[in-house]
């Protein structure tokens, strides 16, 4: 960054100790926009990383003010949102990119200036058999160090891993997980197949969870890829299979269907189906198609002020990011927008800074990361 005066200094500062403690985990973003780098680019819309980068599946704002990403290849590093320098941390030795597992989702401990933990998802091999786990590392050092496996052995398959990951106010971890191409299992509570998982952040089971001994806190789930919580309500984007993409509010030991349901319960035998097995129904859906629903943020700041109060969600096949703007209570959706179809490619994972930018990264062997200041 170039020499600033002592006064923008003293206020950077300030915001930046503000987000270790407030924006250490990604979904999350402050209403108002902190005091402007007055170097920052102009541009309503530009590339930040274009060249270096891979397959990027997470991306997430940092307390130090750097995006956080993971590529399938296995990579973890920071980027410079200003000028796209990749700092690299680790690539991890045992992760498998297989179809389209590998790498996967990632996430900072919300008081992250003092644990310096790292929580990562993602495939690897075990006795030959393909597996997801989810393990914990220290940063220290400028690299990820220490790694304490808190999950394993959770069934993996080259589509359908799931794999985001999001930390709760009262410090639990929740895990989406795919059907690993087995859709029965997603309604056997007995496998961690199809489910949102949660569990405490040392990995052992929470008490309150609703099946004994087990992380299984949701349930009928196809291939949930996109998770926040916004105003005490955890979302999450789900992968349907020849239609009905879904937007979910997750409740404890609720069934979301699949594979007996897709989107709403139909009237015939999938109204029967849900009366019987306490299905909750999405909030939205895509109809007679799918779009790939993936990465879901939620945006609550005056910089782009017609996107406040909406949920926003990308679509790696319609290439496209939709605006779901919430009701007043968050239960519904009051109204959608489409922006950007087909203009970068298949969007995969998306992020917000305090300033109010959104970043999205792309799907690609040669991945791009965006910045979106004025979307209009």
């Amino acid at each position: 960054m170039k020499p600033v005066t002592i006064s923008v200094a003293v206020l950077a500062f300030l915001t930046a100790s503000a987000c270790i403690f407030a924006f250490a985990c990604k979904k999350n973003n402050s209403p108002t926009p902190p005091p402007e780098d007055p170097d920052w680019p102009t541009d309503d819309i530009r590339v930040v990383q274009g060249t270096g980068i891979s397959r990027p599946w997470e991306i997430l704002w940092g307390p130090d003010n750097f995006i956080w990403m993971t590529e399938r290849n296995g990579k973890v590093s920071r980027v410079d949102p200003k000028t796209g320098t990749i700092s690299p941390l680790l690539t991890i030795p045992d992760a498998v990119s297989d179809g389209e597992g590998g790498l996967l989702g990632m996430v900072l401990h919300p008081d992250f200036a003092t644990t310096k933990q790292v929580f990562i998802v993602y495939n690897y091999r075990n006795a030959g058999n393909y597996r997801e786990k989810v393990v914990v590392y220290q940063y220290a050092d400028n690299t990820l160090k220490n790694p304490a496996i808190l999950l394993d052995n959770i069934p993996a398959s080259g589509i359908h891993n799931g794999s985001r990951l999001y930390i709760s106010p009262d410090r639990k971890l929740f895990i989406t997980a795919g059907d690993a191409n087995v859709s029965t299992n997603a309604q056997l509570t007995t496998s961690l197949s199809g489910k949102v998982l949660r569990i405490n952040l040392d990995g052992t089971i929470p008490a309150d969870n609703p099946f004994p001994n087990s992380p299984v806190w949701t349930y009928g789930h196809r291939n949930p890829q996109g998770m926040v919580m916004a105003n005490g309500i955890l979302y999450t984007s789900e992968h349907g299979a020849g239609v009905e993409d879904e937007v979910n509010i997750i409740e404890k030991q609720r069934n979301y269907g699949w594979p007996n349901v897709e989107g709403p319960c139909n009237p015939g035998g999938e109204a029967t189906f849900c009366t019987a097995n306490n299905v909750k129904e999405p909030i939205w859906s895509t109809g007679n198609g799918t779009f790939a629903l993936c990465g879901l943020d939620y945006y609550n700041n005056d910089r782009i002020p017609q996107w406040k109060g909406s949920l926003l969600v990308l679509s790696l096949k319609n290439q496209t990011l939709y605006q779901l703007k919430l009701s007043a209570d968050g239960k519904t959706v009051a109204s959608t927008k489409n922006y950007f179809a087909n203009q970068y490619g298949r969007l995969r994972d998306i992020c917000i800074s305090p300033a109010g930018r959104v970043y999205i990264c792309t799907d690609d062997n040669a991945g791009k990361i965006i910045e979106i200041s004025k979307p209009e």
